[in-house]
């Protein structure tokens, strides 16, 4: 054995984590970010209404990215009788944040691609935040902002790599990777796929794809080569929350076909998607859609019952931190939270039909604070996104990435996990240690001193996180009916689009803004 062969270098990494992991205190940590005892209160009987009648104009029903850039686009249209009515204690959704150990971290959704050009309202959020300005006919970018290099590395045949798709190991695999990049390209350019989606028209095309599973349509095409498979489930589970195996066909081409496409390795054309991002990842921009509606959010209420009257619509609602029920009245109510939960709470033919046919994958993250560095193994250097070939996770964001800070720093990392269905239940019911030594044992086939340097772990879990774009949701009618109803009432929800991205979500909150202020 040479002194630095892969194997030896190997062994010394091992023997160093052992003895790190023997001195190790107590590991400290526990759940933070999500009470998913408050969602279930709506399984309880409804309690008596009491208390005072709180009136508003437009009551929005969450504060995720949807119903903040509902009341975004309504205060912007002279609209200010607003109230946003939040579950958990801070508004954001998906895309909250956490302080851990003084740092910044993400909690949900980490980064956003730069919107394309049907994503208008996006770019122009965006615009209005300093990110992005326009110079001779171009879009410039705040490079502070964007993600910093290395952006991402992949853990493959015993050694770090550049990227996360695999490289290729043979003759066969490679030609798979061309065959499906030109299929890719011939989607984008017969059918149309647009990010948000409802911007590209559906059609007969379309819903072929929708009819069947991802894999299937795969198979069928006989793109079976491991890595490649490998790397459109990472994807799938990534955006989607599921494999290629549960999501539609449409569900997988979309991914590449309404952004970026895809490139095999050695395409020439191939040009890394740039992102923004930042330590609390999509925290940040959350945090700034909620500043100036601070006044409006009531958070800790949970929504029990909606009901229509003549004199608008009621709803009953209770307050966590009292512990008391209270009324709410509105002339106007829209919905901004996943269609399962809306249907329990008001009756409507389309939202019940849209419901039935939703599924939502669970989700955990885990935020980290370490003694030290981790112990590397060879190859590319530590990137942003961290992700392990063959693994059940999803990797870890290196959360420092982005910080312009020169001063040594403790490491933070936060470890992402999409959980089989089968899994939610454990999810729920399981303390937070035995979560910590699930994404402990997943990170350690890199990082075997993990264990021994890790000094804090906090967990947020998602037992609904994201709707599953499976075969049939994406083409129903049911949700272009909840996108596109009027009156007293309005959906605003990534649900709509049958899968959860931050694009989807806000530019459902906007069109929702449009539709309620409709005669």
């Amino acid at each position: 054995m040479s002194p630095t062969s892969p194997a030896r270098r190997a062994l010394l990494i091992s023997l160093l984590a052992s003895a790190c992991s023997k001195e190790a205190p107590a590991l400290q940590g526990g759940w933070v970010g999500t009470h998913p005892e408050r969602g279930h209160r709506l399984r309880s009987p409804l309690p008596v209404a009491g208390g005072p009648l709180r009136k508003a104009n437009v009551v929005i029903v969450g504060a995720g990215i949807a119903g903040l850039a509902c009341a975004r686009e309504l205060t912007r249209r002279g609209v200010y009788d607003i109230a946003l009515l939040e579950l958990e204690d801070q508004p954001g959704g998906n895309s909250r944040s956490h302080v851990l150990a003084g740092s910044p971290c993400p909690l949900g959704a980490h980064y956003l691609p730069l919107p394309g050009p049907q994503a208008g309202e996006v770019y122009q959020l965006l615009e209005e935040l300093g990110l992005v300005r326009q110079q001779l006919g171009r879009a410039v970018w705040d490079e502070r902002h964007l993600c910093h290099s290395p952006q991402e590395r992949l853990f493959i045949d015993g050694e770090w790599r550049d990227s996360l798709l695999p490289p290729s190991d043979s003759a066969s695999t490679l030609a798979q990777y061309r065959r499906f990049a030109e299929l890719v390209a011939e989607a984008q350019r017969d059918l149309g796929f647009a990010m948000p989606s409802h911007r590209a028209r559906w059609g007969v095309g379309h819903a072929a794809l929708d009819a069947q599973t991802f894999a299937t349509w795969l198979d069928a095409r006989q793109l079976t080569a491991p890595r490649l498979r490998w790397y459109l489930d990472y994807c799938c589970r990534d955006d989607y929350g599921a494999p290629a195996a549960e999501v539609s066909a449409w569900a997988g081409l979309h991914y590449f076909a309404s952004r970026h496409g895809f490139h095999a390795p050695g395409d020439e054309t191939a040009e890394r998607e740039p992102v923004l991002t930042w330590p609390e990842g999509n925290g940040w921009l959350s945090d700034r859609l909620a500043a100036p509606l601070r006044d409006r959010i009531a958070s800790g209420r949970v929504v029990l019952r909606a009901t229509e009257s003549r004199r608008g619509i009621e709803l009953l609602v209770w307050d966590e931190a009292r512990g008391t029920p209270e009324r709410w009245q509105a002339r106007r109510v829209v919905f901004a939270l996943p269609l399962f939960i809306a249907a329990r709470l008001i009756e409507h033919p389309a939202l019940r039909a849209a419901a039935a046919a939703m599924q939502y994958a669970p989700w955990l993250t885990a935020n980290m604070a370490l003694r030290a560095p981790l112990l590397d193994r060879p190859g590319a250097p530590l990137a942003w996104d961290n992700v392990s070939y063959g693994q059940d996770g999803l990797g870890y964001i290196n959360d420092r990435h982005q910080t312009l800070d020169p001063t040594p720093q403790s490491p933070r990392l936060t470890a992402y996990l999409a959980l089989p269905r089968s899994r939610r239940g454990e999810l729920l019911a399981q303390h937070w240690q035995h979560w910590a030594q699930v994404v402990v044992r997943e990170l350690s086939t890199t990082h075997p001193d993990l264990a021994g340097k890790l000094e804090r772990m906090e967990l947020c879990r998602f037992g609904h996180a994201m709707s599953i774009p499976v075969p049939g949701v994406r083409g129903q009618t049911a949700l272009t009916a909840l996108r596109h109803g009027a009156g007293r009432i309005a959906f605003a929800h990534a649900d709509l689009a049958g899968y959860s991205v931050f694009e989807e979500a806000y530019t459902a909150g906007v069109d929702a803004a449009l539709a309620i202020m409709r005669p």
